[in-house]
């Protein structure tokens, strides 16, 4: 299926409902120390409510320790910079989404050692800053789900 890869999430909340999309779709969920939060936050688990035992969840200590679980796999790095519409990719089983902390998006050297055509966005009205991350992650998800048929959705 997919991979999400979360680098440096900071809010709770968003990490939960997360946690739940992923719990819900078969999506395995990385996230990338530091974290602007702890595991046992509340507001972590009453977002994520009961599904945290049913999500694939996997932490790493640095972006190189996780960027080596992925190599030669498609990384599609998420965000507001990036240079093709999200929904103009074809996704397949295997393929890993990148997505950066809230207040400040992926490092400019992340997005950067993707291939341009990796380097997604969701689409917004002009003069906006950004959607709220577990929004994003939601509609990039979906879109590669559908594109795949649901495969393990019913």
């Amino acid at each position: 299926m997919f991979d999400l890869i979360l680098y440096q999430p900071e809010i709770p909340p968003n990490t939960g409902n997360i946690i739940r999309l992923c719990a819900n779709t078969g999506v395995c969920l990385h996230l990338v120390k530091p974290l602007g939060f702890s595991l046992e936050d509340k507001q972590l688990l009453r977002a994520g409510l009961d599904y945290h035992e049913f999500a694939s969840l996997t932490v790493h200590d640095d972006w190189t320790a996780c960027a080596e679980q992925f190599a030669g796999r498609r990384i599609f790095a998420a965000s507001t910079k990036g240079t093709r519409r999200y929904d103009l990719n074809a996704y397949a089983s295997g393929d890993v989404f990148l997505f950066g902390p809230e207040t400040r998006g992926l490092p400019v050297e992340l997005i950067e050692a993707v291939p341009e055509a990796q380097r997604v966005r969701v689409p917004m009205r002009p003069g906006s800053r950004s959607l709220n991350l577990s929004n994003a992650v939601s509609v990039v998800i979906y879109e590669a789900l559908r594109q795949t048929g649901f495969e393990g959705c019913r």
